[in-house]
């Protein structure tokens, strides 16, 4: 998946391998070029922060079409949450998807998600950390500036990170 990134604002961006996404005053951001992964997934990925204190991974992807999305996001509210957002309204850092771990800098963490019928689940490391049913629940984007990212796109917050090997494969 390299090359096809769309820059959505933010630090600086280099859609080379790896892709490095600069610090921003916020948010910085890309978007998939090319058609999203549509359920069933399976998605993988390697990050690392470079520098900063925020996520330094957000995965937003398609959950059940490419307009109903959610952001996986990995190392958020002050470095260590990991979670789901949105889920029934509630962010990553307040539903049952919320974990708490700590994150390294300069430290590569290999991401796996999985989209698989009404489930999501997420390994770290090869550590399973989020296994939720969504059936019968509210799926939506946190409102602001991580729509841009939809239907499927990475971004970091406040913080420098580098991401390499993104790649998925249809479950069908």
């Amino acid at each position: 998946m390299r090359g096809q990134w769309e820059g959505m604002g933010g630090g600086e961006i280099d859609s080379g391998e790896p892709l490095r996404l600069g610090w921003g005053e916020t948010m910085t951001a890309v978007r998939w070029k090319g058609a999203p992964p549509s359920p069933p997934f399976e998605l993988e990925l390697m990050a690392k922060r470079i520098d900063g204190t925020d996520f330094f991974c957000a995965v937003t992807f398609p959950v059940r079409t490419p307009e109903e999305c959610v952001t996986l996001v990995v190392g958020g509210w002050g470095g260590g949450t990991v979670g789901i957002s949105s889920i029934d309204g509630k962010d990553a850092s307040e539903n049952e998807t919320t974990f708490h771990r700590a994150f390294e800098t300069d430290v590569w963490y290999a991401i796996r998600l999985l989209r698989n019928g009404e489930r999501i689940e997420t390994w770290i490391d090869g550590e399973k950390i989020i296994d939720v049913d969504t059936k019968g629940k509210i799926l939506a984007l946190r409102p602001g500036p991580i729509e841009d990212c939809a239907p499927f796109g990475l971004a970091t917050w406040q913080t420098t990170a580098l991401i390499r090997n993104v790649r998925w494969r249809g479950l069908d």
